[in-house]
C-alpha cells in the first residue's frame, strides 16, 4: 500500500485550518508550510502534526512545489487551507492506494462554496484539478497565479469531490481580485502580452456571458449573479492592469 503525505500551505489561516487538517486525518503524514503566520495558526497545526515548517514566501507554485518537497512519501495530496477531504474522497484515496495507482495523479472535482451556499453552475463544478500525485512524476509549474501541476503521463480522475469554502463575501472576493488580478497581469507581461482597447471592452463582457448564460450560472440565482459581475470586474482589472505595464 502505497502512504500519502496531505501537504498544505498557510499564512494567517486560524478560521478554516482546524477543520482542513481535520479532514486529512486519514493520511500517513500532514505537512504544513507557513509563511509565518501571526496569529494562531501555527499553534493548531501542531495539534495535528509535528510536521511544521515556516519559510518565506515564495509565490503559489513556489510554495507549494516546496511543501511537496518536504513530504516524506512520494505520492501527494496538495490541499488549500479553505478546502475540506470529505470522508467519501478519504476512503477513495485510501482504496486507491491499497490497489496501487494506475496514473501518475489524479483530478479531484470541488464543491465550491460562495457566500455560504453551493455553486453547482458558472463552471464552478466539477473544477478540476490535480491535486493527488507521485512527485517523482509531477511538479507545480512556476506561475504567479493560477498554479497547476504538470505531470509526466495522462491523468485520471477521482469520483468524490473535496469541499471548497471560498470567498464569504463580495468584500472578500473585491479584496482577493485586486491581488490576483496583479499577478495574473504580471505574468501576462512576462509572457510579453500587451492589452487592448478591445481587451478592455469585449474581455469582461464575454466573461459574464459565459459564465451566467453558456454555463447557466443563472441556475444558481442571485449568487450566480454576483459571481458571473465579480468575474467580469476580475477580468477587467486584469486587462487594465496590463495595459497600465505597457504604458509605463
Amino acid at each position: 500500500m502505497a502512504a500519502v503525505s496531505v501537504v498544505v500551505i498557510t499564512k494567517n489561516e486560524q478560521k478554516n485550518i482546524r477543520d482542513a487538517l481535520s479532514s486529512a486525518s486519514f493520511a500517513d503524514e500532514i505537512i504544513v508550510l507557513d509563511s509565518f503566520s501571526t496569529d494562531g495558526t501555527v499553534d493548531i497545526c501542531r495539534e495535528f502534526t509535528d510536521r511544521v515548517f515556516q519559510e518565506n514566501w515564495r509565490g503559489f507554485s513556489g510554495q507549494k512545489q516546496r511543501a511537496v518537497e518536504l513530504a516524506r512519501n512520494d505520492w501527494v495530496f496538495v490541499l488549500d487551507a479553505d478546502e475540506r477531504i470529505t470522508p467519501a474522497l478519504a476512503e477513495e484515496i485510501k482504496k486507491l492506494m491499497e490497489a496501487g495507482p494506475e496514473t501518475p495523479g489524479y483530478y479531484c472535482p470541488r464543491r465550491n462554496h460562495f457566500m455560504g451556499r453551493e455553486i453547482r453552475h458558472g463552471g464552478w463544478y466539477p473544477d478540476y484539478s490535480v491535486r493527488l500525485f507521485d512527485r517523482k512524476r509531477g511538479r507545480f509549474k512556476e506561475r504567479a497565479v493560477h498554479e497547476a501541476v504538470k505531470l509526466d503521463g495522462e491523468a485520471g480522475y477521482l469520483k468524490n469531490p473535496m469541499l471548497h469554502f471560498t470567498y464569504d463575501s463580495v468584500s472578500d472576493y473585491i479584496l482577493r481580485a485586486d491581488k490576483y488580478s496583479t499577478l495574473a497581469a504580471q505574468e501576462m507581461h512576462k509572457e510579453g502580452r500587451r492589452a487592448k482597447t478591445s481587451d478592455l471592452f469585449l474581455r469582461p463582457h464575454m466573461t459574464f456571458i459565459r459564465m451566467y448564460l453558456l454555463k447557466r450560472g443563472f441556475m444558481d440565482g442571485v449568487h450566480g449573479l454576483l459571481l458571473a459581475g465579480l468575474y467580469s470586474y476580475y477580468t477587467f482589472s486584469k486587462y487594465a492592469k496590463l495595459m497600465e505595464m505597457g504604458l509605463r
